[in-house]
C-alpha cells in the first residue's frame, strides 16, 4: 500500500450520509401507503431488514411473511418494481428538499482528497438516482464530476456482500486494490470490499454499530473534524494511528496505510 491511497472508494447509504432512518425507510412507508398497503416499517424493523441488501430484496424478504405472497409470480414483481419507483421519487424528494446531510468530515476530506489528486470513486448497490440526488442536494451540481466512476445498482446488479461492484470499480480505475482504500458503514459493506481485498475503513451508525466489522482496517464512530473529534472503536490497523488524532484526512490515512 502506497503512503496514501491512489483512490478512494465510498459506499454511499450509511457511509456519506444517514440515509437510512429518516431518508429510505419513511420513504417506503409512503410508498407502501400510496399502493393502498398496511406495511409501515418502524426504525425497529427496518434495522433488521437492513441486514438484506438492496430495498427490493429488501421487500421481497418482508412478504414471505405476508399473505400477499400467494400473489402470482408476476404480480408480486410488478408490485415490488412500482413500490420501488415510488419509494426512490420519495427518497429523492426528501433529499432535494434538505432532509439528509453528509455525516461530519466527508465533505472535508472529499476536499482534500482532490485537492490531493486521490481518486475518488463511488461503489454502491443503491440506484444511480439516488446518488446523484444525494450528491447535487449536499455538493452542488458539479460534485458528480468529482468522482472517476460512480457504480450503483444500475451498473452491477448484484448486491454486497458480492465483491462485484468494487471490483467494477477496480476495473474501471486500472488499479489493484492495494493501491484504494473502501470506506464503508456495515457489515455486508465490509465482507464486499474484503472480498476484493480491498483494506477497508468502516465508519459505523446507529443500525450498524453492532454489526461484526472487526476485520476492518479502522472502525471509528465517524470521520470527524477538528472541533468535533471522532471515536476510534478498533480494528486491524487501529494502533498505528498517533495518539490524539481527531479525525481522518490524509495525514491520518498515511499514519493507517504506511506504517
Amino acid at each position: 500500500m502506497n503512503i496514501k491511497p491512489v483512490a478512494m472508494i465510498f459506499d454511499v447509504d450509511g457511509t456519506l450520509a444517514d440515509t437510512e432512518r429518516d431518508g429510505h425507510r419513511p420513504a417506503f412507508n409512503r410508498a407502501f401507503a400510496d399502493a393502498g398497503l398496511d406495511w409501515n416499517w418502524s426504525v425497529e424493523e427496518y434495522g433488521r431488514l437492513l441486514r438484506i441488501t438492496g430495498g427490493k430484496e429488501r421487500m421481497r424478504a418482508y412478504m414471505q411473511d405476508d399473505p400477499i405472497k400467494n400473489k402470482d409470480i408476476n404480480q408480486i414483481d410488478e408490485l415490488i418494481t412500482g413500490l420501488h419507483e415510488a419509494k426512490n421519487r420519495y427518497y429523492g424528494d426528501i433529499v432535494r428538499s434538505g432532509g439528509i446531510a453528509l455525516r461530519p468530515g466527508v465533505e472535508r476530506l472529499l476536499l482534500e482528497a482532490r485537492e490531493q489528486g486521490i481518486r475518488l470513486t463511488i461503489a454502491t448497490t443503491t440506484t444511480r438516482s439516488n446518488v446523484v440526488a444525494l450528491l447535487e442536494a449536499n455538493l452542488g451540481f458539479d460534485s458528480l464530476d468529482w468522482f472517476d466512476i460512480i457504480a450503483t445498482a444500475d451498473e452491477v446488479p448484484d448486491k454486497k456482500p458480492s465483491p462485484a461492484v468494487y471490483n467494477y470499480v477496480l476495473e474501471g480505475l486500472g488499479l489493484g486494490a492495494s493501491d484504494c482504500l473502501a470506506l464503508e458503514d456495515s457489515q455486508n459493506g465490509l465482507r464486499s470490499a474484503q472480498a476484493a481485498n480491498l483494506p477497508t475503513l468502516v465508519t459505523i451508525n446507529g443500525y450498524t454499530r453492532n454489526d461484526a466489522l472487526e476485520s476492518a482496517e479502522l472502525i471509528i464512530d465517524q470521520f470527524g473534524e477538528p472541533d468535533a473529534p471522532m471515536q476510534i472503536i478498533g480494528g486491524v490497523w487501529a494502533q498505528r494511528l498517533k495518539e490524539g488524532t481527531a479525525y481522518i484526512d490524509l495525514k491520518a490515512l498515511g499514519q493507517l496505510l504506511g506504517a
